[in-house]
């Protein structure tokens, strides 16, 4: 399938950790992206889910974020209060 190109912002702590993260797990950010979406797709879907990435604390991280959004109990915060000046 051909591939395209999105562009994402970010803050940069957050991607300075997805390219930590991405690096220190052996893959990019890019595949790290396209494994959540592929994943969050095969859910919508109804299909089960294979566990992509090793690291538990990513797929804990997915798992509980999605459950947050779901349940309406995520708590958003302004930049400066998560990661300070």
């Amino acid at each position: 399938m051909p591939k395209t190109r999105i562009n994402l912002s970010l803050d940069q702590d957050l991607a300075d950790f997805a390219k930590m993260f991405a690096a220190e797990n052996r893959t990019t950010f890019a595949d790290i992206v396209t494994q959540y979406l592929l994943s969050l797709k095969k859910r919508t879907e109804g299909e089960s889910v294979q566990i992509i990435l090793s690291h538990p604390a990513f797929q804990d991280a997915m798992e509980n974020a999605q459950a947050k959004l779901r349940d309406g109990t995520a708590k958003w915060h302004s930049y400066d209060k998560v990661f300070g000046n």
